[in-house]
């Protein structure tokens, strides 16, 4: 049985716990605030820029001249896997979600007989996928410097993952990050960004298909110049979704780590008073036992 030093301590000890976790999901939750209107915000330029994406490719026809984002290599053998995650814990499930789903797509392609290469934003899901995947992670993007997500970051890994295209580093890459949905609900998405999928995400086939557009200069001309940026604004959007998602899970997991430490100390608390209780009556009873012998 534990002594009542031992208790005291342990009670002490969550305690001081239970007031960081409630610090903690407080300032979760002022950033989430912040967070989701960004992530909001950013949604529906991105979901048009997707349907404009999808009106363009549908009028062009894929030949040697078409730009390389669209018409891919001529190959999907190689595979990057771009998964954006957190640089920080203790959001839950958050990381391990994003990367479970990045697993699951990584083990269906290696069994199709593709190759699989990793390209990381955040440092949280490294220690998993550098041991089960040895020698795949190609690059990691280091963003703990970074307090709010800006378009300039988004654009700096989006010119890094295309000018590694470009050099015939990978075929086709997908994009894992999760969507924010509420702070109970973050979903794990899996998105292709790399070359841009000729089948329209979103409901972009019903936008770009409800009227009747005349591009100039002519589509390609166009498609050369928005592809880069397209893939720029989907990086910026995933990490402004995992900025809310994080903060969403973090702040739900505060919550319950502050519900668990609460219970504990009840729990040693009713511990601590029986075992003080059961130490002072035996000091009674030898104090009756030691009357009586006299």
């Amino acid at each position: 049985m534990p002594s009542l030093k031992s208790l005291k301590v342990r009670i002490t000890s969550v305690k001081s716990t239970q007031k960081i976790t409630k610090a903690m999901k407080m300032v979760a939750a002022a950033k989430l605030r912040r967070a989701q209107q960004a992530a909001e915000a950013g949604r529906p330029y991105a979901e048009r820029l997707n349907a404009v994406m999808a009106s363009l490719a549908s009028k062009v026809t894929i030949g040697p001249q078409s730009p390389k984002l669209l018409a891919g290599t001529g190959s999907d053998q190689v595979h990057l896997l771009v998964v954006a995650t957190s640089e920080r814990g203790l959001a839950g499930a958050f990381n391990t979600n994003i990367v479970r789903l990045a697993r699951k797509t990584a083990d269906a392609l290696i069994a199709e007989g593709k190759t699989v290469k990793f390209y990381l934003i955040g440092k949280k899901g490294r220690a998993v996928i550098a041991r089960l995947y040895p020698g795949k992670i190609v690059h990691q993007v280091d963003q703990s410097h970074i307090k709010n997500v800006a378009f300039s970051d988004a654009h700096e890994v989006s010119e890094d993952l295309i000018a590694r295209y470009a050099a015939g580093e990978f075929d086709v890459a997908h994009l894992f990050f999760a969507r924010f949905q509420s702070a109970l609900v973050q979903e794990p998405t899996e998105l292709q960004i790399i070359p841009v999928p000729l089948t329209p995400n979103e409901g972009a086939a019903a936008q770009g298909a409800s009227a009747a557009v005349e591009y100039e200069p002519d589509e390609e001309a166009i498609l050369t110049e928005l592809l880069p940026r397209n893939v720029a604004i989907q990086l910026f959007r995933a990490m402004l979704e995992n900025a809310a998602s994080e903060q969403g899970s973090r702040m739900t997991a505060m919550d319950n780590a502050t519900r668990n430490a609460g219970d504990m100390i009840n729990r040693l608390t009713i511990q601590y008073n029986r075992t003080r209780q059961a130490a002072i009556t035996t000091e009674l009873v030898e104090i009756i036992s030691g009357a009586e012998a006299l």
